[in-house]
């Protein structure tokens, strides 16, 4: 089962369907002799609006003719590839190039900035147009940051070294027991403690590099991070990983990433006619496929 493409099948088309809008027929039969017939005035009131992204963005970017684009160092695969968000390499780095083109700018108008994760969704003004790095939205970020849509509908998973402990695990509350951690400031630090809420306060960690670490060192039994992130250690960083299951955070509804603008961005709505078209030309799902399609078959842990 490939998670996103079951998702997006669900879930975005409503969220599509919702950006681009409908016109209410007006039923009203007062007015002249060319009145158009049912089928026309339904055809035109359906159609959505034609908006061209490039027309939208092009006075709404900090520097005219450059778009700033924040992400944290280092960036990890396989949300960009080789710790270089330049090479166009990597599902975020792609995205991000695929959303520049659409608001009109070529590679080489692309500027990408350092921005440290906890920092991009502290309040107040940005030096970037928007930032990429695998920032969930969520309400109480929203409050002094923007977010467009989702492009990537995230799990949480837990890693843990192939063994005794990780034998059998099938369940959420299986995991209470453990000494677990994550990076700091993330869903998946949220996640511990308040979905799975262990006897011991997890260990909470500057980065990934970490607390992966700790996890070789045997000071925590497990880590959590986003299911593609998951894949990339335990395939590449740490074979004798595995990942134990996953589930979703919080609620239980469906966790998203969303590029995160200063608060009052005129920017967002550009970014989010440009996310539309990238969906419904396929281009979203092909990036995808191109750079996170290990994600699938992970089993889902059960409260």
């Amino acid at each position: 089962m490939h998670i996103r493409r079951q998702l997006l099948a669900l879930g975005m088309a409503p969220v599509l369907f919702l950006a681009l809008g409908c016109a209410p027929v007006d039923s009203s039969t007062a007015g002249g002799g060319d009145e158009p017939t049912p089928t026309e005035s339904s055809s035109e009131s359906s159609a959505p609006p034609e908006v061209d992204p490039a027309a939208c963005a092009a006075d709404k970017v900090k520097t005219p003719g450059t778009l700033t684009i924040g992400t944290d160092s280092p960036a990890y695969d396989p949300w960009f590839s080789d710790n270089d968000p330049t090479n166009g390499k990597g599902f975020e780095s792609a995205v991000a190039y695929a959303v520049a083109e659409k608001l009109g700018f070529a590679s080489d108008a692309v500027t990408w900035t350092k921005v440290p994760f906890n920092s991009s969704y502290a309040p107040g003004p940005k030096k970037f147009d928007f930032d990429i790095n695998q920032i969930s939205i969520s309400a109480a970020r929203a409050k002094v940051v923007d977010f467009s849509d989702g492009y990537y509908a995230a799990s949480q998973a837990v890693i843990m070294l192939k063994g005794d402990n990780a034998e059998g695990v099938s369940s959420v509350a299986q995991l209470k027991g453990l000494k677990l951690g994550a990076q700091t400031g993330t869903t998946s630090l949220t996640a511990i403690r308040d979905v799975i809420q262990p006897d011991s306060d997890p260990v909470v960690f500057k980065d990934t590099s970490a607390a992966k670490q700790a996890l070789l060192n045997g000071q925590v039994d497990g880590i959590l991070a986003d299911l593609p992130t998951a894949f990339y250690i335990t395939a590449v960083e740490i074979p004798k990983g595995t990942i134990v299951g996953q589930f979703q955070p919080e609620t239980g509804e469906q966790e998203e990433f969303g590029m995160l603008f200063e608060k009052g961005s005129p920017l967002v709505e550009c970014v989010n006619q440009a996310l539309a078209a990238l969906t419904e030309d396929g281009t979203l799902d092909s990036i995808e496929q191109q750079w996170l399609s290990d994600v699938v078959d992970v089993p889902e842990l059960t409260p």
